[in-house]
């Protein structure tokens, strides 16, 4: 273990490093609180053996300070006078886990530190469990926002960022824009091909449009064959300039189509939103553009993108 002394006593000091070291540990000495605290945030330790009064930082200021920095824990020890055992519960209180009484006893100090080592090693155990647990946390919650079949962001997620980037906006933020695609003749490819097959096209194209978009932008699965895209502060021109990028991706797939008329691959069409300046009705009326816009560029022919009329 590596064990941290520290006394303002020169004698103590000596006999401390001398015994830490007889017992096989690595031992560090600081003359006072300061230094002791110098040295543990430069390279924390297992056990800290502490003198109760000492110039500038005490004893138990100097265990509340560990204590509260955050860093992996130490066993800390106040070493203090025999007739100073009242403030031992001071100490306790600050965060200390044991006391050594002066003059020094080998066999109190050997007993102080084999219990420091299991108590240290349990909170190493502790702390890679806790991080475990986080990590693991932090996969189901992203887990629970992605879609299981073409692996974009689902609703919640997409609810999640509109209502993130609609609050942004309202406080005087970056705009941003919505394009709602949708597969062109993606039921009769379902009942020519089956769904395996469908699963697959969805896959494919969701795969094109998230390669397509620009850093900020994010995908989700809208529903069924549809899915939305959310563009980080565009403006009208480059949100038509993104959806265009997005529709050729999509017929750049090459994916032939069962009934290729009029198209012979599979296509999509995109109805474009820009959230207006003075928007009332928050991200949903941006949406609502959104698709009936897409409703038009269906009505007239597909495979076309289309930019619904701001309130």
């Amino acid at each position: 273990m590596r064990v941290l002394v520290v006394d303002d006593s020169a004698a103590y000091r000596r006999v401390l490093e001398a015994e830490v070291t007889r017992l096989g540990h690595d031992c560090t000495v600081a003359v006072d609180g300061r230094q002791a605290w110098e040295l543990f945030d430069r390279e924390p330790t297992d056990v800290v053996i502490s003198n109760w009064l000492m110039p500038g930082i005490d004893g138990d200021e100097l265990c509340r300070m560990i204590r509260e920095s955050g860093q992996p824990y130490p066993y800390f020890v106040l070493f203090t006078a025999r007739d100073g055992k009242r403030n031992v519960m001071r100490g306790m209180e600050a965060g200390a886990d044991d006391y050594l009484a002066k003059p020094l006893d080998r066999d109190e100090l050997e007993i102080c530190l084999v219990a420091g080592e299991r108590v240290t090693a349990l909170h190493r155990t502790l702390a890679e469990q806790r991080r475990r647990l986080e990590a693991l946390n932090k996969d189901l919650y992203e887990l629970s926002r992605e879609d299981a079949l073409t692996g974009v962001g689902n609703r919640l997620r997409m609810e999640e960022d509109l209502g993130t980037s609609e609050a942004n906006a309202a406080r005087g933020g970056p705009g941003y824009a919505v394009c709602l695609c949708d597969v062109d003749h993606f039921k009769q490819f379902n009942d020519t091909r089956g769904h395996q097959a469908g699963d697959e096209v969805l896959r494919a194209v969701a795969a094109a449009i998230r390669g397509n978009c620009r850093k900020g932008d994010a995908v989700y699965r809208y529903g069924g064959e549809e899915l939305l895209v959310l563009l980080a502060g565009p403006g009208r021109e480059r949100a038509m300039v993104a959806a265009e990028r997005m529709r050729e991706a999509v017929a750049d797939l090459g994916i032939e189509h069962p009934t290729p008329d009029p198209e012979p691959v599979v296509t999509i069409s995109i109805g474009v939103s820009v959230r207006d300046e003075n928007e009332a009705g928050g991200y949903a009326a941006v949406v609502a553009r959104a698709d009936a816009a897409l409703y038009e560029a269906k009505r007239e022919g597909r495979n076309r993108i289309a930019i619904g009329h701001e309130s």
